[in-house]
C-alpha cells in the first residue's frame, strides 16, 4: 500500500488590475501553469470574464483595484489590504501585472513575507512616454516605486521588448541579471490562421480599446485621407478607467462623417481578422508588445504599425508590414494606400508575418518561456 502523502500544489497568484486584461493575456499561461500543478489564483478587479475564468479553473478573488487613483494614502491602505490577503493565501509565487500592480503588490508581498515574486511591467505606458504634465509629475515617483519593488532579492521581471528593458536598466530600477525578455502574451496559431482575402472593397481594420494612446483618432484622420479607396473598421470599447478615453460621441462623429465604421467591444476577433485585408496599430505610446498585432500576424495579415517600443517589435518593415512615425497620418495613409492598391504585396507580407508568429510568438513558446521563470524560483517537487 502506498502511504506516501500527497504534497500540496504550489501556489501562484496573478494580481493585475483588470479581470479582462488578465483573461486576453495570461489566461493561457495561467492555465499551462494549472497544468502542471500549480493552484493559479487571481487578484483582480471583478467584471464578466470572471465567470469565465473561474469555469475554467482560476480561482479569483475580486478587489476594489482603481486604476486611476492617485491617493498616496488610499494606496498604502490597499497595499495593507493586499499584504493581508497575501498571508491568507501564502503564495509560493506572486506574478504582478503592470506598473500599478508591481508598486503596490511590490510592497504588499514585503509586508506579508512573500520571498519568490514575477513583475511584468507589460510596457512602459502613460507615465513614461507622455509629455504630458501629469505624466511628468508622476515619473519620478513611479521611477522610485520601481527602484524599490521591481527587483529586489527573489524577483525577476520580464519584459515584453528590449526597449523597455533598456530604459529601467539605465534608470536604475532593474537589476540586469533579473531581467528576463519574453515577446508578448503569446497567440493562438490554430484559432487565429490564414485565410483567403475577401471579396471586395478593401478592408482596413484597428482592434484596440478606444483610447488615444492606441492611435485612434490618426486612425480615423488616415481615413480622412483615403476617403473612397478602403473601408475603415474600428473594434473595441472606450476605457473610462484612462484619462485619455475617445468618447463614443467622437466615435459615432467619425462614423456620421463616413470615415470609419465603429463595431464597439467584440470577442470574435478572429472572424474580425478574417474578414480584414490589413491590420494596422497606430499607437502613439510605448507598449509592452500589442496582443492585437500578434492576432493579425497569426491571420497572415500585413500590419502598419508606428515605430515606438513594441510596434518595432512585432513589425519587420518592408517584409511583414511598413513601420511610420506616431503622430503622423500622412505617413500612416501613406503606407495603407499602398497596400491597399497592390494585393500581391498583402499576400507577401502577410505570408512573412504568418511565419513569424509561428517561429516567435506561439502560445506554446511564451508559456514554455513563462514556466521555466517559475520554475528557476519555485523548483518542483
Amino acid at each position: 500500500m502506498n502511504t506516501e502523502t500527497a504534497k500540496p500544489a504550489r501556489i501562484l497568484v496573478f494580481l493585475v488590475t483588470e479581470d479582462w486584461f488578465f483573461a486576453s493575456h495570461f489566461w493561457v499561461r495561467g492555465l499551462a501553469a494549472k497544468a502542471t500543478g500549480w493552484r493559479v489564483i487571481l487578484i483582480a478587479r471583478e467584471s464578466e470574464a470572471t465567470a469565465r475564468l473561474r469555469a475554467s479553473g482560476i480561482e479569483v478573488i475580486p478587489v476594489a483595484f482603481v486604476r486611476r487613483r492617485l491617493n498616496p494614502f488610499a494606496e498604502l491602505g490597499f497595499a495593507l489590504q493586499l499584504a493581508r490577503l497575501y498571508r491568507r493565501i501564502q503564495p509560493d509565487l506572486v506574478h504582478h501585472v503592470a506598473l500599478k500592480p508591481i508598486v503596490v503588490g511590490g510592497l504588499a508581498a514585503r509586508l506579508a513575507g512573500v520571498k519568490n515574486i514575477v513583475n511584468a511591467p507589460v510596457g512602459l505606458g502613460f507615465v513614461f512616454s507622455s509629455d504630458r504634465l501629469l505624466a511628468r509629475v508622476l515619473r519620478p515617483f513611479v521611477s522610485l516605486g520601481l527602484k524599490l519593488t521591481l527587483t529586489p532579492p527573489g524577483t525577476r521581471a520580464i519584459f515584453e521588448n528590449p526597449d523597455d528593458l533598456k530604459v529601467l536598466s539605465e534608470g536604475g530600477m532593474v537589476r540586469p541579471k533579473a531581467a528576463v525578455l519574453i515577446r508578448g502574451a503569446g497567440v493562438d496559431i490554430d484559432t487565429f490562421a490564414p485565410a483567403p482575402e475577401p471579396a471586395g472593397m478593401v478592408r482596413v481594420i484597428l482592434i484596440a480599446r478606444m483610447i488615444r494612446e492606441k492611435g485612434v483618432a490618426d486612425f480615423a484622420a488616415a481615413a480622412r485621407l483615403l476617403k473612397g479607396k478602403a473601408e475603415f473598421v474600428l473594434a473595441g470599447a472606450p476605457d473610462p478607467g484612462n484619462p485619455d478615453t475617445v468618447t463614443e460621441a467622437e466615435l459615432r462623429g467619425w462614423e456620421a462623417e463616413g470615415l470609419v465604421t465603429w463595431l464597439g467591444p467584440r470577442r470574435d476577433v478572429a472572424d474580425l481578422l478574417r474578414g480584414a485585408h490589413i491590420a494596422c496599430q497606430p499607437s502613439t505610446f510605448r507598449e509592452g508588445l500589442p496582443k492585437s498585432a500578434l492576432e493579425a500576424m497569426a491571420s497572415g495579415k500585413p500590419l502598419v504599425a508606428t515605430d515606438i517600443p513594441g510596434g518595432r517589435e512585432t513589425v519587420v518593415d518592408g517584409e511583414t508590414g511598413f513601420l511610420v512615425p506616431p503622430r503622423d497620418p500622412a505617413a500612416l495613409a501613406a503606407a495603407l494606400e499602398r497596400l491597399i492598391g497592390d494585393a500581391a504585396l498583402r499576400a507577401r507580407f502577410g505570408a512573412a508575418a504568418r511565419r513569424r508568429a509561428e517561429l516567435s510568438f506561439s502560445d506554446p513558446i511564451i508559456c514554455a518561456q513563462t514556466l521555466s521563470v517559475y520554475d528557476a524560483l519555485v523548483p518542483r517537487a
